[in-house]
């Protein structure tokens, strides 16, 4: 008997976004709008390289950075449900798969204690240059026309499990815990016995909605969440079981 959980990062794990919480250590904590208004969409992840250029360009050191990126609050709830999964690890495997970046969920991990509760971490490799500039790389490339060019989550979840599975590890369920659009493409991969976790008023919860009212629901169960004590009620009840 062994689950795995699966979390998105951003207004899932802590209550922001950890890419738009770093312009608070630019000048006057904003952008200019020339570089604001550069976004494409589907390519985030070069916006926030320029964004990182700017910060760096305007003598933004690694340590302000840091000092920032630890004040972004947790989720309501989520401290107390991170620690039950912390204290039942042989039950669960827990991953990320997150749009943020591997130096900001590090330091927001590391800074709570929690690292050690997640298994693995997948999401865009980034790192500081020889300069002290923030680099920011594509998680991977993929042929998934409904996600952001840089990470498909399915894609990622699909190889975690074959991976897992190679090892001889396979899970009575999955629980996929997120809030954004491009939670739907994993969530659309679950099978009855998973469980989809979207939170309450956030974009994948309207998106399983349509899909239900589209006459096309999703396979598994879902169960709405506003507070990550709702989790941690349905992950007690799981044990019991």
């Amino acid at each position: 008997m062994k689950f795995l959980l699966v979390f998105d990062f951003d207004h899932t794990i802590i209550d922001e976004n950890s890419d738009t919480w770093i312009v608070k250590c630019a000048p006057d904590r904003k952008l200019p709008n020339g570089l604001r208004n550069s976004y494409q969409p589907g390519h985030w992840t070069e916006y926030m390289g320029r964004v990182f250029v700017y910060l760096g360009d305007n003598g933004v050191k690694e340590d302000e950075m840091k000092r920032t990126m630890t004040t972004i609050p947790f989720t309501a709830g989520m401290i107390d449900l991170l620690g039950f999964i912390g204290e039942n690890k042989e039950l669960f495997d827990c991953i990320i798969v997150s749009d943020s970046n591997t130096v900001f969920i590090d330091w927001i991990l590391k800074a709570a204690a929690f690292h050690d509760v997640f298994d693995e971490v997948f999401t865009n490799p980034a790192a500081f240059s020889s300069s002290g500039y923030l680099t920011v790389q594509n998680f991977h490339a993929h042929h998934c026309a409904k996600c952001p060019k840089n990470l498909c989550k399915r894609k990622v979840l699909k190889e975690f499990l074959d991976k897992q599975l190679e090892r001889g590890v396979s899970y009575t369920r999955i629980m996929y815990i997120g809030d954004g659009g491009n939670d739907l493409c994993p969530v659309m991969f679950l099978k009855k016995n998973d469980i989809a976790m979207p939170r309450q008023g956030y974009t994948l919860e309207k998106k399983i909605s349509q899909l239900a009212q589209d006459l096309s629901p999703v396979q598994c169960s879902v169960l709405v969440w506003s507070s990550a004590t709702d989790i941690m009620s349905y992950l007690k009840l799981l044990i019991k079981e």
